[in-house]
């Protein structure tokens, strides 16, 4: 699909890291430096760098009903796009996917599916076991990524940044 580069925009992020470690090693915190927090240093470095803003970072457990309230903390804020880093495995303590999708009022399987692709040139055949997924909901875009700094740095410099102007015009119709 081909779409026209207009002027670029500036569009603000929610940055979520999901992580039960993390979260027990260093509690509620306001940045991902003081979390020692490499992969949300990385989104935050991306999406300014992008010329884009981050409007808030949060860092919370793998718990469904804290990962819900945050997508609605998020919801409430003036954020474009929401992106959430981590608890996107297969171990029974990754609920991200399980808490976030059910919330979307669209999906948007094309990102998990062009993650997946270009991850195989990363990761091989352990592709399989990425669950990307990106929707919509309420007129903001989720992202909901794996929470390596590979993974962080593949969404975000190859898919998410490029299409943010496109995808928060469609979102907004």
């Amino acid at each position: 699909m081909e779409h026209k580069e207009g002027t670029k925009k500036a569009y603000s992020f929610y940055l979520v890291t999901i992580s039960s470690s993390r979260f027990g090693e260093f509690g509620t915190v306001s940045s991902p430096e003081d979390a020692n927090d490499g992969s949300g240093e990385l989104m935050e470095k991306l999406v300014t760098s992008s010329g884009h803003n981050v409007s808030k970072y949060e860092l919370i457990p793998d718990d469904s009903s804290l990962i819900k309230g945050a997508i609605h903390r998020a919801l409430e804020s003036d954020a474009d796009v929401i992106i959430t880093s981590g608890g996107t495995g297969l171990a029974s303590k990754d609920v991200t996917i399980e808490s976030v999708t059910p919330l979307f009022d669209k999906e948007i399987p094309g990102f998990g599916e062009l993650f997946r692709s270009k991850s195989i040139e990363q990761i091989g055949s352990s592709v399989i076991l990425s669950r990307a997924a990106a929707g919509l909901l309420k007129g903001k875009i989720i992202f909901c990524v794996p929470g390596s700094p590979n993974a962080v740095d593949l969404a975000l410099r190859e898919i998410i940044l490029p299409e943010t102007g496109h995808l928060v015009k469609h979102a907004r119709q």
